[in-house]
């Protein structure tokens, strides 16, 4: 069997001698047709990952089609298209007991944790299959990186008409802004890079732009009447960006980190406690989230094509992939293609 195997930080295999999974009860065997490139596989590649070992199979924004499966009460079948969801849960920890499944405490991310889709056929165990029919393959391998962004929004309490400020115009905070606006919420975007800000605005359909460079908060206070925003969502995962977020959020607000950052975050605490405000991690997402996007997608939502700026077949990713690193090719969301 194909496949592309992260040695070692800064270097990718390609390997045609794969073991080929076989069928389990209670799994099913699926061909990938599909790989989002995500901001986890970049950061592996580099060696900026927490919780990583090498060698590792990489890819877990993934869409295929069901090659093999048993009877099942799932109501899935050999040729079904499906999404997987990544985050294999124990189901016995008090996070899972208590439905919080995507923070499960012996969590094992599918090509994180453990080796992921960036190989021809997978072995899944079927609570992790989404069937999409009515998708497009490229959606179907969206759905994951957008329900990142869902999870966030859910865990911010953000209702209709809240003012929610999304920092980070990468793939997490576009699909944030896009799923806030999708809400009902009034939206600002923040970013460094006016060109990005514009997509913010064309794409997602924001409100308003903030450009972090240049006197933000006065920026936001302009926008908010002085308030700033009830709800912030750092999406960048840089530590200075997420340090300043404390300064941009209205009192009795929510400040919210879904990027990792991999080093210490500090605050000044009577700032802190003078706005009462609530600080909270996001991590991964449930299936819930994952049938908010794909109610997003199937209602035509969401602009996949233009969300997908680069793409490859699977055997010139190796070729590619140091390419999409660089800031002026100026990637969105890649995407790997196997027909």
């Amino acid at each position: 069997m194909k496949g592309i195997v992260c040695e070692e930080v800064g270097k990718f295999i390609w390997r045609e001698d794969l073991k080929e999974p076989v069928l389990e009860e209670g799994k099913a065997i699926v061909r990938i047709r599909r790989i989002g490139i995500c901001g986890t596989d970049l950061h592996a590649y580099q060696g900026n990952q927490p919780f990583f070992n090498y060698p590792r199979v990489l890819g877990h924004e993934l869409a295929g089609v069901i090659e093999a499966i048993g009877e099942n009460e799932a109501n899935l079948h050999r040729g079904d298209q499906v999404s997987i969801v990544p985050y294999i849960h124990c189901g016995e920890c008090s996070a899972c007991i208590s439905g919080k499944t995507n923070c499960c405490k012996n969590m094992k991310v599918f090509g994180v944790h453990i080796d992921g889709g960036m190989r021809e056929l997978i072995s899944i165990p079927l609570e992790y299959l989404l069937k999409t029919e009515g998708l497009t393959l490229d959606q179907s391998a969206m759905l994951e990186p957008l329900a990142i962004g869902a999870h966030a929004i859910r865990r911010s309490q953000m209702a209709a008409g809240d003012t929610v400020l999304v920092i980070g115009a990468g793939p997490i905070g576009l699909g944030v802004m896009a799923l806030a606006r999708y809400a009902g919420a009034k939206v600002i975007a923040m970013d460094v890079n006016e060109e990005r800000l514009a997509f913010c605005k064309s794409w997602a359909q924001v409100e308003y732009t903030v450009n972090a460079l240049h006197q933000p908060k006065e920026q936001l206070a302009a926008i908010t009447n002085g308030e700033s925003a009830s709800i912030v969502i750092d999406a960048t995962g840089n530590a200075k960006s997420m340090m300043n977020a404390f300064e941009l959020v209205a009192h009795g607000g929510s400040l919210i980190y879904v990027g990792l950052v991999k080093s210490d975050i500090s605050f000044n605490d009577p700032n802190f406690h003078s706005r009462e405000m609530t600080l909270m991690g996001s991590r991964n997402a449930t299936k819930e989230d994952f049938a908010f996007v794909l109610q997003a997608l199937s209602a035509k939502y969401i602009d996949i094509d233009r969300y997908i700026t680069h793409r490859t077949d699977f055997a010139d990713m190796i070729n590619q992939f140091d390419g999409w690193l660089k800031p002026e090719s100026k990637v969105i969301k890649a995407l790997v293609e196997i027909n």
